[in-house]
């Protein structure tokens, strides 16, 4: 395995970049749902992301105990699960809908409403020609790297149309209605922008951010983080971190610490294992192959670190994510 300090690396300040896409979707649910007034959906889908954007009308986003907030054409709105939420015309109205886990509707009595609801290709609502109109999308998982970065964004969070001007929610409205071979996997990686650039556009414009998204004001551990996500296989120590950031050992673990919230080696080791615990759900590589790639020289050593931190052994943890 090469030295890291053989890495000649550019430092940057996007602290974010390795997260910011992490959620990845695989056959994500996505629907144009237009809806005639009076309407109210009740979401209990437990999905961890869920984008809701309006084209049409004005809606209403209530989770209790916060007031409802209203929502207008061109507001987009991201929504970190599992707690239940109200999507609909007004504050206070009764669901019409419930949705549950794995995109299952039904009436609040129980009564099936997927077919009932269905308006033909991507399309689902109680009127096709209502006045108000919603693209929602959600992700069944967003996996350990992903849910590193939705832990950083608030419970739900609110671009208004007049504050960004993005193409995407009418290029995704547009595809929602085309058929073809691997149109599934380009609405997917079409949701996908969609997120990545209402993350940047909140990270770039909110002033109260976690700690360590404000990284990329200290250009040292900026260029750490993005050496460590970039390359986690590389045998870094808190020495030669240090050495390619031009700083003491003392010195660049007081100042990542202070930014980032824990010490240079324990974000290594989380992140390193966060990358791990995706790999195993997502690929058929050998959990030697997989430690080798995060940067163990061990696998036995690697399946340790794993158990302490997930509390399964790796084998496990990928059992558990197949049957899933």
């Amino acid at each position: 395995m090469a030295s890291s300090s053989e890495f000649v690396y550019a430092p940057r300040v996007d602290p974010l970049s390795s997260l910011i896409d992490a959620p990845r979707g695989r056959g994500s649910f996505l629907l144009r749902v237009p809806m005639a007034r009076p309407w109210c959906i009740r979401i209990r889908d437990e999905a961890p992301l869920t984008v809701v954007a309006v084209t049409e009308g004005a809606a209403y986003f209530t989770r209790r105990p916060d007031p409802a907030l209203p929502l207008t054409r061109g507001d987009l709105l991201l929504v970190r699960g599992p707690t239940p939420y109200d999507v609909g015309d007004a504050p206070g109205r009764e669901p019409i809908a419930v949705i549950h886990p794995g995109n299952r509707s039904e009436t609040p009595d129980g009564v099936p409403l997927d077919l009932p609801l269905s308006r033909g290709l991507r399309t689902w609502g109680n009127d096709p020609e209502g006045e108000d109109a919603l693209l929602v999308g959600n992700y069944a998982s967003v996996g350990e790297v992903g849910a590193r970065m939705l832990d950083a964004l608030p419970g739900s969070l609110v671009i208004r149309g007049d504050e960004w001007d993005s193409p995407l929610v009418a290029l995704l409205l547009d595809q929602l209605e085309r058929e073809g071979p691997g149109q599934a996997s380009l609405l997917d990686r079409l949701l996908d922008a969609l997120v990545v650039a209402a993350v940047q556009h909140w990270a770039t414009t909110n002033d109260d951010l976690p700690p360590w998204l404000r990284a990329g004001d200290d250009r040292e551990v900026a260029h750490a983080l993005a050496l460590v996500h970039d390359h986690p296989e590389a045998p870094w120590t808190l020495t030669s971190l240090a050495r390619q950031v031009g700083l003491s050992r003392a010195g660049f673990s007081r100042r990542f610490t202070a930014v980032v919230g824990e010490s240079p080696i324990a974000y290594l080791s989380a992140w390193r294992l966060a990358l791990a615990a995706d790999l195993l759900a997502g690929t058929d590589d050998t959990v030697a192959a997989i430690s080798r790639s995060v940067g163990y020289t061990s696998p036995f050593t690697f399946s340790d670190a794993f158990k302490r931190s997930y509390g399964v052994s790796p084998v496990e943890h990928r059992r558990r994510g197949r049957a899933g």
